[in-house]
């Protein structure tokens, strides 16, 4: 028996050679596609197809993770981790964000993507192909999420976008980062020269 082909994000021409309208995705139908090195994402009823990152977008997630990492292990107040995940936060969709952090969970990790439902931080790197639905798309999500901080990391201008819910405007930061989860905390201080090195 062969394969059910997959589901197409446009509906095939309709009888007077007018397309229909581009069909929207399910949670479901983007989770059961294959694993083929792509990542899917589910924003708005609208998959996002992005390829494999390349070394230089990884290395400097790298050295975020790094300062992230033992900040929230010395504070306990969450966890840090990167994509593929598969998050949901309160819609139909599948997030996945290059990193992200999330408050720590009773009993400690999580045992699926699912408990993971909001966050404390979303941080997301440029590259050519993802730029617009990161600044757009995604931007807007996070917002609509209420997710406290979303980072935008632009390594070819070696800035990094803050994006509050209510901004319509970003804090642009070159030099350092400050980053406290909750007022009590003292900041994490992140050198963003050493990051974008």
């Amino acid at each position: 028996m062969a394969d059910a082909p997959l589901p197409t994000p446009f509906a095939e021409p309709s009888i007077m050679g007018m397309p229909e309208i581009a069909r929207r995705w399910t949670r479901r139908q983007v989770l059961d596609l294959p694993d083929d090195g792509n990542r899917y994402e589910l924003i708005d009823g609208e998959l996002v197809v992005t390829p494999s990152p390349g070394p230089r977008h990884q290395i400097v997630l790298a050295r975020l993770y790094d300062h992230l990492q033992p900040y929230l292990a010395k504070t306990g107040v969450g966890m840090v981790l990167w994509s593929p995940a598969d998050l949901r936060l309160g819609e139909e969709e599948v997030l996945q964000p290059d990193l992200f952090a999330f408050r720590a969970v009773p009993g400690g990790a999580p045992a699926s993507w699912e408990e993971i439902t909001s966050l404390l931080l979303a941080v997301e790197a440029l590259s050519p192909s993802t730029a617009q639905y990161d600044r757009r798309a995604k931007r807007h999500r996070y917002q609509r999420a209420r997710v406290p901080e979303y980072w935008i990391v632009d390594l070819d201008g070696r800035v990094v976008e803050r994006w509050r819910p209510g901004d319509e405007r970003p804090e642009i930061l070159t030099a350092q980062l400050e980053w406290r989860p909750f007022e009590e905390l003292e900041p994490l201080v992140v050198d963003l020269e050493s990051v974008f090195a």
